[in-house]
């Protein structure tokens, strides 16, 4: 039986382990470092990065294997750009999680403002409620992760700033509601809502279209009466 820390060596694509790419402009580092420590804990090797495991002495080559197998993990799930810049020479799987981390940590404040902005500016243009609803929560998620999270009241009030003139009637309800709903209760209104506008839009369309039909059967009729009196 291999000896359990020597079972790492047999992962030998860390993407079907790990299947996120770490990326700035993702915003997605806490679920990426989370995989990571997990898949480390699962394979015994976690102390490589969390710095609780060192070498017996300077030539520990069982030890260097092991740590630089870990730090290949790492650089294998970094977007290019990311790879760029925090690639080094030398040093442990641990200086090269630090160095990541603190890529992260240090822009955690203007990543944090960034988010913000793109929350409460963001529009739902053409997307259902459903998928507008599910792109705010998760912005609100990352800003959770950045310690800057945002309350239900406020999520709401971003959602109805952010919605287009059709959906005026609700958004006058929902505001005056007492007590005022949370987050899934609006959501669930506008989503009701929408089937109802839905609805209505597919019964004005019937009604356009059984117009249209009756008054071309007029005008034919009317055309042919024409022709048969000038015939005569």
């Amino acid at each position: 039986m291999a000896v359990p820390n020597e079972r790492a060596f047999g992962v030998t694509n860390i993407k079907s382990h790990i299947p996120l790419i770490l990326d700035m402009d993702d915003h997605n580092y806490d679920a990426w470092r989370e995989l990571f420590l997990t898949h480390c804990l699962t394979f015994d090797v976690l102390g490589h990065v969390d710095g609780t495991s060192t070498p017996a002495n300077a030539n520990d080559q069982t030890w260097l294997k092991r740590d630089g197998l870990v730090k290949l993990w790492i650089y294998g799930t970094l977007a290019p750009l990311l790879f760029k810049s925090s690639f080094k020479t030398g040093g442990t799987a641990r200086d090269n999680w630090l160095r990541i981390e603190n890529q992260f940590r240090n822009n955690k404040d203007a990543r944090a403002m960034k988010i913000d902005n793109e929350l409460q500016t963001l529009e739902i243009g053409d997307q259902s409620i459903q998928a507008y609803c599910q792109s705010l929560k998760s912005l609100a998620d990352l800003l959770s992760n950045l310690d800057a999270p945002v309350n239900d009241h406020n999520l709401v009030m971003y959602m109805l700033n952010g919605l287009n003139e059709k959906f005026d009637n609700i958004v006058n309800v929902i505001k005056h509601h007492k007590p005022f709903p949370s987050f899934d209760d609006a959501k669930s209104m506008l989503e009701d809502e929408e089937v109802r506008l839905k609805k209505a839009h597919k019964t004005v369309a019937a009604h356009s279209a059984h117009a249209s039909s009756r008054k071309a059967l007029v005008m034919t009729h009317n055309t042919h009466q024409s022709q048969s009196n000038h015939t005569a």
